[in-house]
């Protein structure tokens, strides 16, 4: 009987405890069993240094700022070029907020992709909060099988219950349209009514009021974004030995962008002995 009793715990375990919102300002969503798990300390750079991405960053902040407030806000989706920024302005503005309204309690809640059916769940805790909620999920997009697009849809702008008025989602990814170009193309020559099929994948898109697209910088934003790590941690060099050190180094990458220029900056930092 014991083992019956314990087998059937668990099939249906019991409702998880409310969390307590007020152990952070940060948490991240876990499944299995479904809680909230505080973050001490949020993986984040100071606003300030995110360079080139000026119209984003006013955007996002004024909006954020808005929600804090209790004023409406849309969802936003940050998509564009890789390594310019998206995740970082997220936890960069959630923190400028809690600098300029600190009585709002705003809370970011990281949930992962793959954790999307659950978001049900979540928005259920968070509903009956008193706090107010960034939603917020890393590198969103969706393969031709994937079906998790659907659980969003519904908590972003449908089903009866809705959005609560306490949750804003920010999403970011590499794709406006969160899937790849080839899943659009192939979705127009396989469906007996193509334009239908595009539109029910595509209109998750459509459920976030904010599109903020982020383009590769080029070499004087990218020697702008050196320049203020630089200046931010107080490591003194010669112009132009940075200037070339950071042109070879781009050059070697292949590529320029807010990451490369951070990754840059490490390795001067350790060559230089200062740490960070």
């Amino acid at each position: 009987m014991a083992r019956i009793a314990d087998a059937l715990e668990r099939l249906s375990p019991p409702a998880s405890a409310a969390p307590d919102f007020g152990a952070a300002d940060a948490f991240v969503w876990h499944v299995a069993p479904d809680h909230v798990q505080p973050v001490a300390q949020v993986n984040r750079v100071a606003l300030e240094l995110l360079v080139g991405i000026g119209r984003a960053r006013d955007t996002l902040l004024a909006n954020t700022l808005q929600f804090a407030r209790g004023l409406p806000a849309n969802n936003a989706l940050l998509w564009g070029a890789r390594g310019m920024g998206k995740s970082s302005l997220v936890k960069a503005v959630h923190a400028a907020v809690l600098d300029q309204v600190p009585q709002s309690a705003l809370k970011l809640v990281e949930i992962q992709r793959e954790d999307l059916p659950s978001i049900g769940r979540l928005m259920a805790h968070l509903r009956k909060a008193d706090a107010r909620f960034v939603l917020y999920c890393d590198d969103l997009s969706f393969s031709h099988d994937d079906q998790h697009y659907k659980s969003l849809k519904a908590v972003l702008d449908g089903g009866v219950e809705g959005r609560p008025d306490n949750v804003v989602l920010y999403a970011t990814s590499n794709r406006r349209h969160l899937m790849p170009r080839d899943m659009i193309e192939n979705e127009r020559s396989t469906a007996i009514s193509p334009s239908e099929a595009v539109e029910e994948k595509v209109s998750l898109s459509d459920r976030f009021g904010l599109w903020l697209g982020f383009h590769p910088c080029d070499q004087d934003e990218y020697l702008a974004m050196i320049q203020g790590y630089c200046t931010a941690y107080g490591l003194h060099i010669d112009p132009a030995r940075l200037r070339a050190e950071a042109i070879e180094w781009q050059a070697t990458r292949g590529s320029r962008s807010g990451r490369v220029a951070w990754q840059f900056f490490i390795d001067l930092a350790g060559r230089e002995g200062l740490r960070i």
